[in-house]
């Protein structure tokens, strides 16, 4: 009987799956598997992850549901470019199947695990999954890879046709599932080196029910995103970011059922999952952007070694609100809304000084949703460094922000317990509250809460001038727009 080994990697569903589907399709028996990789488990800081946890509740699902189909996972805790090749060489598979991958050091792994079994005369077949369109599917008419998002997104839409959202049948072809051999079990997150986190206290449930409920709620709601996103204390946002991370949801159902939704708020939100697709073909077509800037000429500008304000920045001392709170959200829960992505990336490299590097590789240690394409894309377009039309004069002002999308400061109230009782006119600039009334709100400036640690008028003044040193000329220009 012909065989196949289907690897599982941010992939855990068994609905909609291209790597799963051709196996089930072409072998006449599959077998599935998943490492929990060492090479990248053995070098996170610390016991408790909630990605891990996360992963490891969606994997007991996956498994669950492959054994109710006449199969099920085998897992193993090892680095999985050699855990694969033994495993396929110990089962006599033909090939080994797996959805694509487009991070660097994904990619040497996956050229790794070919080559070994290359040797043991076994095949590695990968397909396109966890994106619409891949590497070179959709360029500009030169031929060359967009560095725009705007033309990228029209170039994207026209070029999508039903064929691209069509769904894998892989109950279809669910006999072929071959159960695993004997004495395989999952191991408890114990077992990997990790603690149970706060995940189920703040309602983040993993796998694919958790998904699915996500998605039909957020269909009901679809057609006030343009109008809501933007807020952080309304329920706006899909919250399927993690989801979407994993795959415990398919993106073509979900671009599928936007497509149909129709209407501007879902449009703006198909937008969302276009920004995604055009991430992912910047870091295949550009991967020096890990660790250095798109534009290269903006590798000339000299960042400032600030470790205390980083420090301030990271806790949620910075004595701007809606910049401490969305700090203090990461660090409490592991998510944090876009816009305020946005206010604090922008706040990091324009008011504080501070490389964008030093801020990505903050997001990708606390961000449940860490991608590498999309954190690394959204802290170079908050940096100027990026795929970005809009010039390095760009600078949100936090307190503006503030007024703009938490206008009652309901978010940061949330977050920052200690501004409870100040005036809603002050809640965003609470040092202008006057020296009496900071007293009766309980939250004098200095010592229940930070004073700012840096004047935003005079951080744009530095930021122009260390932009300049790219720019020359054109700063003067950029001081009086």
């Amino acid at each position: 009987m012909s065989s196949a080994l289907v690897w599982f990697r941010r992939d855990l569903r068994d609905f909609d799956h291209a790597a799963l589907y051709h196996a089930l399709k072409n072998y006449q028996r599959v077998f599935c598997a998943f490492v929990f990789d060492r090479d990248i488990l053995d070098v996170l800081p610390r016991c408790g992850d909630r990605r891990v946890e996360f992963i490891h509740g969606c994997v007991a699902e996956l498994d669950a549901a492959l054994r109710a189909r006449g199969g099920g996972l085998i897992v193993r805790h090892a680095r999985a470019r050699e855990a694969i090749p033994a495993l396929a060489l110990s089962l006599g598979v033909d090939a080994v199947l797996a959805n694509r991958d487009y991070e660097p050091e994904a990619l040497v792994r996956d050229g790794e695990v070919a080559a070994r079994l290359d040797v043991l005369g076994i095949a590695f077949v990968d397909f396109k999954d966890q994106v619409i369109f891949e590497k070179s599917e959709i360029l500009t008419q030169g031929a060359a890879p967009f560095s725009v998002f705007t033309p990228y997104k029209r170039a994207w839409l026209k070029t999508l046709t039903d064929f691209h959202l069509k769904p894998y049948p892989v109950s279809k072809y669910a006999l072929a599932l071959a159960a695993p051999p004997e004495n395989e079990h999952l191991p408890e997150l114990v077992e990997l080196g990790f603690e149970p986190t706060n995940l189920r206290e703040l309602g983040i449930v993993p796998g694919m029910a958790s998904g699915r409920r996500l998605f039909e709620d957020f269909l009901k709601r679809i057609g006030r995103y343009k109008a809501r996103r933007d807020f952080p204390a309304v329920k706006g946002v899909s919250y399927l970011s993690v989801h979407l991370r994993f795959g415990t949801v398919s993106i073509r159902e979900l671009a599928s059922a936007a497509r149909q939704a129709g209407g501007e708020g879902a449009e703006t939100w198909l937008s969302e999952l276009v920004w995604r697709d055009f991430y992912f073909q910047i870091l295949w077509h550009h991967p020096r952007v890990v660790g250095g800037c798109f534009r290269p000429e903006y590798d000339r500008v000299v960042w400032d070694k600030a470790p205390a304000l980083f420090a301030a920045w990271c806790e949620g001392r910075t004595g701007y609100p809606i910049v401490d709170a969305a700090m203090r959200q990461i660090n409490h829960s592991g998510y944090m809304h876009n816009r305020l992505r946005m206010i604090v990336a922008s706040f990091l490299t324009k008011d504080l000084g501070i490389d964008w590097r030093e801020g990505e590789a903050y997001f990708a240690e606390n961000l449940n949703d860490f991608d590498l394409a999309a954190n690394n894309g959204g802290w170079q377009w908050a940096a100027s460094t990026g795929c970005d039309a809009q010039p390095y004069f760009r600078i949100f002002n936090p307190v503006t922000q503030s007024e703009r999308f938490d206008p009652d400061g309901t978010f940061i109230r949330r977050y920052l317990p200690e501004l409870a009782k100040v005036p809603d006119k002050y809640i965003h600039a609470p040092w202008t509250l006057p020296p009496i009334d900071q007293k009766l709100a309980g939250c004098v400036i200095g010592s229940d809460y930070p004073a700012p640690v840096v004047d935003h008028a005079k951080a744009r003044e530095r930021t122009l001038a260390r932009f300049g040193v790219v720019k020359g000329a054109e700063t003067e220009v950029a001081e009086k727009a």
